[in-house]
């Protein structure tokens, strides 16, 4: 029993991706997590850390970026950006972040230095290159937890996923976990629709 063409089913596939996008959104409040991973670029590519062994440190060449921000115990939003740079980040947080925020955690990425002064918004954030991954109630784990649902995703799932069609693919990660606690789970997906 066939179903059709590979690409028909792909070509449906999206178009639902495209739906799972457009779903209501609204502001991140509370205890909000920022932070981005990139995706893609080939192993052989990657430079070698201290020391001589494995990758070290944040690289962005030639691999897709996302950016993301998490609400503690809530919803996800993330986008596939271009650069990593405090124009784009500042833009994002004021696209999807409320200014009822209660704090903003971030890494120490340069692009939200003097976060709080261009924004207004509190912010506190974690030196990673220093081994710092908590303090007090600043982290960014969960936006962590995200990327790692994101990167097992598109490598165990799907394999690869071109640039082009990543942020159909990011759509359908950011709706699976905003709704990872709804009972009607299909029931929402088919509404989107």
């Amino acid at each position: 029993m066939g179903f059709g063409s590979y690409s028909t089913a792909l070509n449906m596939c999206n178009k639902i991706r495209v739906a799972l996008g457009n779903v209501e959104f609204k502001q991140l409040v509370g205890y909000v997590e920022v932070d981005e991973t990139y995706i893609g670029g080939k192993a052989k590519n990657k430079h070698k850390g201290p020391g001589g062994k494995g990758g070290g440190g944040q690289g962005g060449s030639g691999k897709a970026i996302i950016r993301g921000a998490v609400e503690r115990k809530g919803n996800v939003v993330a986008r596939v950006i271009k650069r990593v740079d405090r124009t784009t980040a500042l833009k994002f947080l004021r696209e999807v972040v409320s200014h009822k925020v209660s704090l903003i955690s971030t890494d120490e990425a340069a692009a939200y230095h003097e976060l709080q002064r261009h924004t207004g918004l509190p912010h506190g954030y974690v030196t990673h290159s220093r081994e710092e991954y908590v303090q007090g109630v600043v982290h960014t784990n969960t936006i962590e937890g995200f990327w790692s649902l994101v990167k097992r995703g598109i490598v165990g799932t799907f394999h690869k996923v071109s640039a082009k069609y990543l942020p159909l693919y990011v759509n359908e990660f950011e709706f699976r976990y905003n709704n990872r606690m709804n009972a009607d789970f299909f029931g929402a997906a088919i509404r989107a629709c």
